[in-house]
């Protein structure tokens, strides 16, 4: 699976899913820690990859664009990098499950 972790979510995020096996950059790695919502959503479908958010509105893109990425939406508010990570640890493998599923909008709480 690909992800493209968005910007207000930190690269260990990226690197994290890398050592679950799944191909994970971060949107500093390429170059769009600055870009719009719309930049971001163009290169995820592009390149096939789901984006990794806090952020409602790629989740209300989402519901209202026929085709594009699938988005992971997570709904957990400021937190350490520590604990965001052991937060998703036990729910990734239901996210991917998900993904492989077909689904397209995924919120976690």
């Amino acid at each position: 699976m690909r992800f493209l972790i968005d910007a207000q979510l930190p690269p260990a995020l990226a690197r994290w899913i890398q050592h679950q096996g799944h191909d994970a950059q971060h949107v500093f790695d390429i170059g769009l820690e600055s870009a719009s919502d719309a930049v971001i959503w163009t290169r995820a479908a592009a390149a096939k990859r789901v984006i990794v958010t806090k952020d409602e509105d790629f989740a209300q893109r989402r519901g209202m664009a026929p085709a594009g990425p699938a988005i992971v939406w997570l709904r957990i508010g400021n937190t350490s990098r520590g604990y965001l990570l052991t937060w998703i640890a036990p729910l990734f493998p239901q996210i991917v499950a998900a993904l492989q599923r077909g689904e397209t909008l995924i919120e976690i709480r």
